[in-house]
């Protein structure tokens, strides 16, 4: 059809369709016919067309957003904080029952595999590729990455081993930008490539799929787009899983909207114009009352308009030139200078207003509040923890806290899935390989791995605003079996029940040896209450 007979089809089809009564959607939303959405012209396509052509950006006005606005910075880091904290700290939970050995053995597994995976996770050159990060730094800079540009990627490398380092696992992080499609490929992100081990694969803006939509390859750029010309610019083309092993050779961290969406989109893409538009207001309000604090006057005069009564104050030559003298201070009739003390002689006709400006303007704080609380709303962050501001009652900041409770838990159940847990079956391979782990079946079954790998990732505590309220509900819930000691102990004060309980278990042990002192007048006051009693 072409493009004069659609239009001609779509104005009969919209005549015919003002004659008859509009049913279901027609009449609401999908209106064409209602003043209020005649210009409410909305077009959407594949997620190809709404994110990919658009992702370069959302990145780059994100990026921009963090480090000048301090709304989105705010967001940001808050996310982060709440996510991972310090670190999410890996828990081996292995499953017993499949395994079929004891609880006493599995608690030693358990111990050892934690103090192996410290051993690599805890300094950066044990873990990171550009030997800078442990682990749990490598998490903060992952997550606020993702966040930032929408998505982050891991490349899996292999480094040499050391007296103290035993593992060949590194990981390198990639930025998104890094991750493209190659030049070589016209068409754009939608290119077709002969790279397909069956035929022509198709890459998305810089991930290539094969015939059913499945992620096969990653194209990773040696620099970042519009970056200098010292080197030419290269894509190597890394395969999404190794043929021997099936284990990753790149993670994607990335949190989709869409079906079949291959790239992410930065957490603030829906609040960008508004998070801009209040940027640009606080601004102009901050250099107002920056400008207030000087005073600022006219003079009015009755001279010729075409002279010019009013020069640069303090304009002279300090080495004395015509009308100045040594320490700068002028003698021109037509220059006006102000200072403590000074009392000035004004023309005949001339008079001195003294400007009065309104700022900041009546309303400022409310407004604010307002539009950071639409900010918060859109990016799942309650305005009293996005602004750190807890002047409500109590009940009410616990809502906040409890809402905002909610999107922190699943960021980080996505970002486990995503980087921590593949990072950690990944070592516990190389591990078992090595011989200092032994698993029985590991590389036998997949169930029996499945099991061996079996972990738990714990991370920040939830916030206290009255600890002896929440305890007491902890209590009552531990009582009443609706929560375990070692749930509470995780998602409340953090560590482990287990662990806490050796360790009051030891301390107990020393009070039989350590002198506990006294003051004496509460031993005097026990003997003259035990006297009573007698």
């Amino acid at each position: 059809m072409t493009e004069k007979k659609r239009k001609k089809f779509e104005a009969k089809y919209q005549k015919e369709l003002s004659r008859v009564y509009a049913k279901g959607y027609s009449d609401a939303g999908a209106s064409l016919v209602k003043r209020a959405l005649k210009g409410f012209t909305a077009k959407s396509g594949s997620s190809k067309y709404d994110i990919d052509l658009n992702n370069k950006t959302l990145r780059q006005r994100g990026r921009i957003l963090y480090m000048a606005s301090p709304v989105a910075a705010g967001a940001i880091n808050t996310s982060r904080t709440k996510v991972v904290g310090t670190g999410l700290y890996m828990r081996s939970a292995i499953n017993r029952d499949i395994l079929g050995i004891s609880e006493d053995a599995a608690r030693e597994w358990q111990k050892n595999v934690e103090a192996e995976f410290r051993l690599w996770a805890e300094k950066g050159i044990n873990c990171d590729a550009l030997g800078k990060d442990n682990f749990y730094s490598l998490q903060k800079l992952a997550l606020k990455s993702w966040l930032m540009s929408g998505d982050v990627f891991c490349v899996i490398k292999r480094g040499d081993r050391s007296p103290l380092n035993p593992y060949t696992l590194r990981l390198h992080l990639i930025e998104a930008d890094r991750v493209s499609t190659p030049s070589k490929y016209s068409g754009g992100l939608g290119a077709i490539t002969t790279e397909g081990k069956n035929g022509s694969n198709a890459i998305h803006d810089g991930i290539e799929v094969d015939a059913n939509g499945k992620v096969i390859a990653y194209h990773i750029c040696n620099k970042y787009p519009d970056e200098g010309l010292d080197k030419a610019t290269e894509w190597v083309r890394v395969e999404a899983y190794g043929k021997n092993t099936g284990l990753p050779n790149v993670l994607h961290v990335m949190e989709p909207e869409r079906p079949e969406q291959y790239r992410g989109v930065t957490m603030l893409a829906p609040t960008i114009e508004m998070l801009l538009q209040l940027r640009r207001y606080t601004e102009s309000e901050l250099t107002a009352a920056l400008v207030q604090t000087y005073l600022t006057a006219w003079i009015t005069t009755q001279s010729d308009p075409t002279e010019f009564p009013l020069n640069e104050v303090g304009g002279g030559d300090v080495m004395g030139a015509p009308g100045t003298q040594p320490d700068d201070v002028s003698y021109d009739e037509n220059e006006y200078e102000m200072g403590p003390g000074t009392i000035n002689h004004l023309n005949p006709g001339e008079t001195v207003t003294l400007g009065n400006p309104n700022i900041p303007t009546a309303g400022f704080d409310n407004f604010v509040k307002v539009i950071c609380r639409m900010i918060g709303s859109g990016i799942e962050i309650p305005y009293d923890v996005l602004m750190k501001e807890f002047n409500a009652s109590y009940s009410a900041s616990k809502g906040a806290l409890e809402e905002m409770r909610e999107p922190v838990k699943m960021k980080r159940v996505s970002f486990v899935a995503d980087f921590c847990q593949p990072v950690y079956e990944i070592w516990l391979a190389e591990a078992v390989a090595t011989g200092r782990i032994k698993a029985p079946g590991f590389f036998a079954d997949p169930k029996i791995r499945a099991a061996w790998c079996g972990a738990r990732w714990d991370g920040p505590a939830q916030t206290h605003l009255d600890p002896v309220k929440e305890a007491t509900a902890n209590q009552m819930a531990v009582a009443n079996g609706w929560k375990t000691n070692e749930q509470v102990t995780r998602e409340y004060y953090g560590g482990s029940w287990e662990e806490n309980v050796e360790r009051l278990n030891q301390e107990r042990s020393l009070f039989e040896f350590v002198p506990i002192s006294v003051d004496p007048s509460l031993l005097k006051d026990e003997e003259e209450d035990n006297a009573e009693d007698n």
